[in-house]
């Protein structure tokens, strides 16, 4: 007797019970805002906000564009600083003793204390903003990767020595090549708070993004902006996750399909 195919549930249960929770979440918001009479300022219904972001939808694309941009610049600057870094602590074992405390210190002091000083000192341009992500990017792409750079086996590089392997060879298929996971794993964390950063920059001081509108919404008490606003990062967040995400699988495919 053959088999019988799974049906479409069983083939997208992991799709499926997500959405299904997520909609009844809505749901059961939507009816305890009009059966209890929330304040819409206070909690407004998802339809509410769903009206909002639609009717806001271009200023709210125009605001998203100004903190992308920062957060995209910032990440690129921060990561490559950080791989930069790196390589001189896995090569100039002094750098890193001489250096790595005060990147530690520097990386302790709480953002919100950070992000003034940058804006006073370079104003409410775009630049603080952008060093502001960098330097939440920085710190965690710089451990990794200078543990993936240095996370090699003494038989490769014997290995690698007896093939008469040059220095750059070794660092590029042996050291980078191994280290790629680590930095992934890195990117995919800094993604996230590359958005982050953005948005308490814009917090300090701007007229311009995503933060600034959460601080406008706020005091206008405008709670159906402040939820289509927090979507709409949420959801650039995300897509900047999966763009990183998808590029690792399609780099690493060895680690994926369990070939190398």
């Amino acid at each position: 007797m053959a088999s019988q195919k799974p049906g479409f549930f069983d083939r997208n249960k992991g799709i499926v019970l997500p959405l299904l929770v997520f909609a009844g979440a809505l749901l059961l918001w939507e009816w305890a805002v009009r059966f209890f009479e929330v304040k819409a300022f206070i909690a407004p219904a998802p339809s509410t906000v769903l009206s909002t972001l639609v009717a806001e939808f271009p200023m709210l694309m125009q605001n998203l564009g100004v903190t992308a941009f920062e957060s995209i610049v910032g990440f690129v600057i921060g990561n490559v600083f950080a791989c930069l870094i790196a390589v001189a602590f896995v090569y100039r074992r002094w750098i890193d003793q001489a250096f790595f405390p005060l990147i530690v210190v520097i990386n302790t002091i709480p953002l919100v204390a950070k992000a003034p000083i940058l804006v006073l000192l370079l104003g409410n341009g775009f630049v603080p903003k952008i060093i502001i992500v960098a330097t939440i990017c920085f710190f965690p792409t710089l451990v990794n990767m200078t543990r993936g750079l240095r996370d090699v086996s003494e038989q490769h590089l014997e290995l690698m020595k007896i093939l008469s392997a040059s220095e750059r060879e070794v660092f590029v298929k042996l050291r980078f090549y191994g280290a790629l996971p680590y930095l992934f794993s890195a990117l995919k964390i800094t993604a996230s708070s590359a958005v982050v950063g953005a948005i308490i920059g814009e917090w300090i001081g701007a007229t311009t993004g995503i933060g600034a509108l959460i601080i406008q919404a706020t005091y206008q008490y405008d709670s159906a902006m402040l939820y289509a606003t927090i979507i709409v990062a949420s959801a650039f967040s995300a897509i900047f996750f999966g763009l990183v995400a998808w590029l690792e699988k399609h780099m690493l495919k060895w680690r994926f399909d369990g070939t190398k």
